[in-house]
């Protein structure tokens, strides 16, 4: 039975028949795994973390994770049912607001392994980064997208100022693997905005040339790269990922049934697609890379017949981020790329990044939508604004 007909003209009726109702579903789908993901990564994490007289419950975890996605889905419902017009504002202002924060990490931000990148708030850790990025996305895309309006404004110049100023704040924390996500976007979006093949070929070679130097000077990165290339070092890390990947073959051990992950480090996030690999098996494992390509190739539908530049711009720099963070962490699990310490969207346990990517994906939700009911309310004259 469907709950609202298309003769309702209130703001959520005129929400449900303009939303993109399969992507959402897909959305709620991927939620969905994630919490079982969690729920079975929980423990391997809570023993992993308890020490001495310190002994944690099993499940706190998983507690935690149900806690962040029931404050994560009504965040995404609530973007998606936002209008353009304040998704412009808002996303500028949260710019700003982010990247305050991001510039006083280095000087009230903890340390958690060895790095600077969340600021302790009332017995939470924010992490300013996972929220700067889509709202960095939003803005760059704002931007870009005023040169089809005025070809004279210097879209390309200022979108790369403002993407210097954040990676610069990030390699400080050090954060190098969000550094490439946003370097990655950020070409993603300027090259759909026109961006001539010798700018492009130019900046490229400056980030490999950053990327070398990195190598060369910040023993931190040396090794990450050492011990994928060379196996040189430590390589616990991807040796019980792929342990894992192992003991599960096609079919997994079984719900609960894992053991390698009771040795794995960060089982409920940077870790968890070996999870799902031990417990569920290789077949799952595909299941959902799949479910994460159906997602893009969903969105990426929406723009074949879209003409407003900055919607284009915006759901392709969202798409691509939540795309190639998945990307980065399931190749990471499958060491087919170095260590980066980044989370699978809304997989893995952790607050900043669910609330983060739920924000993102109600963007997308938000500016995909496809109005029929052309009246004065905000919530319908957003699209063509």
């Amino acid at each position: 039975m469907i709950p609202f007909r298309r003769t309702d003209r209130t703001a959520v009726s005129r929400w449900f028949w303009t939303i993109d109702r399969i992507l959402l579903g897909m959305l709620l789908l991927l939620i969905s795994i994630g919490i079982v993901a969690v729920m079975s990564a929980s423990p391997a994490a809570a023993h992993r973390y308890s020490g001495g007289s310190v002994r944690l419950n099993d499940m706190m975890y998983f507690q935690r994770h149900l806690f962040w996605v029931g404050l994560g889905i009504p965040v995404m419902i609530a973007t998606s049912l936002l209008p353009i017009q304040w998704i412009r504002r808002l996303c500028v202002v949260g710019f700003l607001f982010f990247l305050a924060a991001l510039m006083a990490v280095p000087l009230v931000g903890s340390d958690a392994n060895g790095a600077v990148r969340w600021i302790s708030l009332g017995g939470f850790q924010f992490q300013p980064s996972e929220f700067l990025k889509p709202a960095f996305i939003v803005t760059t895309a704002w931007i870009l997208s005023a040169r089809y309006d005025d070809s004279t404004v210097p879209a390309f110049q200022v979108a790369a100022g403002l993407l210097v100023l954040v990676i610069g704040f990030l390699v400080i924390q050090p954060d190098y693997g969000q550094s490439a996500l946003i370097l990655f976007v950020w070409f993603a979006q300027a090259l759909l905005a026109g961006l001539n093949l010798y700018a492009f070929g130019t900046m490229a070679v400056a980030g490999l040339s950053g990327m070398g130097l990195a190598y060369l000077f910040v023993p931190h990165v040396q090794s990450r790269i050492d011990r994928f290339i060379f196996s040189e070092g430590d390589t616990y890390q991807a040796d019980k990922a792929m342990e894992c990947f192992q003991a599960g073959g096609l079919f997994g051990t079984g719900p609960g049934q894992g053991l390698v992950k009771m040795q794995l480090p960060e089982p409920h996030t940077d870790y968890i697609f070996a999870v799902i690999g031990e417990e569920f098996g290789m077949l799952a494992c595909l299941g959902l890379a799949i479910l994460y390509l159906g997602i893009i190739v969903r969105v990426l539908l929406q723009l074949v017949n879209e003409d407003d530049p900055f919607i284009v711009l915006s759901v392709a720099g969202l798409t691509t981020q939540f795309g190639a963070q998945a990307f980065i962490n399931m190749g990471v699990n499958l060491h087919l790329l170095p260590s980066k310490g980044m989370t699978l969207p809304f997989i893995s346990h952790g607050g900043s990044s669910f609330i983060a990517t739920a924000m993102t994906m109600g963007l997308v939700l938000a500016l995909t939508r496809r109005n029929r009911f052309l009246d004065a309310s905000p919530f319908v004259a957003g699209r063509a604004a």
